[in-house]
Order: C-alpha cells, then structure tokens, then sequence
C-alpha cells in the first residue's frame, strides 16, 4: 500500500470578505451580515440544506440552480476548496457534482476566514468571486431555517457591496425579480451532446435534466458504461443504445415543464 506522507498543511486566508451584505426574503424579512465572495446583487429561491460537511459538493449540484443556499452547519469554509481540475479515471470532476458553482447566492451562520487542509487549493470566498457569486455571512440560519420550514420556501434577494446596500430599493427590485418557477433550467444546467464514460458493453444511459456527479460515479462503479443524454433525447436515440437501464436525473425548477421528459418516460414504462 502506498502512502502519501504530507510535510506541511497548507493554510489559506479569505481575500474577499468584510464587505457590506443584505439578505431579503419574499416576505419582507431582512438579514444583515457580513457580505464575502464577489460583489453584486442576486435573486433566486431561498433554500436550506442541512449536511455539516460538502459544502463544494453542495454549491455545484445542478438541482440548486436558481436558488440562494443556506447552510445550517455553524461554521463553513474552514477546509477550503480543493483543485478542480482533478478528476477520476473517467474524467468526472472528484470533489465536485459539476463544472460549476449552480447556487446563485450563499448564506452561511459564520465564514471561516482561515482555510487549512492538504487538499486546499483556495478559500471559499475566493471561490465565489471568481465565479461571480456573493455570499452573506452572519446569519442567524436557525431563524431562517424555521421561517423556510413553516412558511415554505420562497423568493428571496441577496446583495454584497462595498457601500452601503439601499433596503427599500433592493426590496422594489426583489418584487420585479423573476419567479423561480416560471423559469427554464434545461438549457443551462442539461449537457448539449451524449457524453460516454467508460468502454463496457452493458449500458445505462442517464437522462440529463440536472444530474449531479456522484450519480455518474455511482453507476459506473456497478461496472456499467454511462451515457448521458440531453433532457430532451427522444426515446428512439435512447433505445438505440440497447441500454440496461435508463436513469431520470434529478434537477431545478419545475418538472412540469419538461415535457420532452415526461414523454420519454412514459415510453419507457
């Protein structure tokens, strides 16, 4: 067996943080905080998620496309973000369910201003503002978490800045913001072309309507080659394929929607 001996753990510290930050739900509900990440202002569903590790995982899962996450876990950042330019032996992304951050804003209790960990290739703030994605630290989460669970989700609007953030004008903007789900996730989070991994002849072919990594990696460790399609490959390209098995993929917004899916599903069945 061999093992990786690490000499010395790196340690990171956050670059863009101390800015000034607003988080505004639907309902009129305001949080301040500590604005980090890149500058700007954002609308999407507030949402929550409860792990209390995989925070890169998290941040680019496709289902999360059009929403502003919040994390419940206390404290996030501390291990920073790992290369991602590493992959497994298919070529998918090891640390991450896509090629992206997919949240459009992130909401966190407290943000580890210091990230230390062998694989830390840089800090979650810096992250972010190089994908042009604010975040809002300082946040009571637990009193948002309950407000989501009891009164459901719902729209909300994030804005970072280095001044000071106008309430009354963010919360006009807020009202003019697109709903979520009146909007078309397919063509952003879908791939555009079928993507093969692995060179079996039993196959599973996986409909792509926001599929996350760790699914492609899972069936592919049952030993079958992966075809990932677009959302709306027609059944006959599909059963071309002579596959053992077809996946629908989970994914953002409203499966209504989807109708090229629905269809092809039906087929199948």
């Amino acid at each position: 067996m061999h093992i990786t001996r690490v000499t010395k753990i790196p340690t990171k510290k956050a670059k863009h943080v101390n800015k000034f930050g607003k988080l505004i739900l639907k309902d009129g509900t305001v949080f301040d905080g500590m604005g980090f990440g890149y500058s700007g202002t954002t609308f999407g569903e507030a949402v929550f998620n409860t792990g209390m590790v995989g925070y890169t995982e998290a941040l680019t899962d496709p289902s999360y496309s059009g929403q502003i996450l919040a994390l419940t876990y206390p404290l996030v950042g501390n291990y920073g973000v790992p290369d991602q330019s590493i992959k497994d032996e298919d070529g998918i992304k090891k640390y991450f369910e896509s090629d992206k951050i997919q949240v459009r804003g992130l909401v966190v209790h407290e943000l580890s201003l210091t990230a230390s960990h062998w694989h830390a290739a840089m800090t979650l703030d810096e992250w972010l503002y190089d994908e042009k994605i604010p975040g809002i630290s300082g946040i009571d989460t637990r009193a948002l978490t309950r407000k989501l669970c009891t009164s459901g989700v719902m729209m909300a609007a994030l804005a970072v800045s280095e001044t000071e953030i106008d309430e009354n004008e963010l919360k006009k903007k807020l009202a003019d913001a697109k709903n979520y789900n009146s909007e078309e996730f397919m063509d952003v989070v879908s791939t555009k072309e079928p993507q093969i991994y692995g060179k079996e002849n039993d196959t599973v072919v996986v409909v792509d309507t926001g599929v996350k990594n760790a699914i492609l990696r899972n069936v592919r460790k049952l030993g079958y080659k992966v075809i990932k399609v677009p959302w709306n490959y027609s059944v006959e390209k599909i059963l071309s394929y002579n596959p053992k098995g077809v996946i629908l993929s989970n994914g953002p917004g409203d499966p209504q929607k989807c109708v090229e899916t629905m269809k092809t599903a039906k087929a199948l069945i």
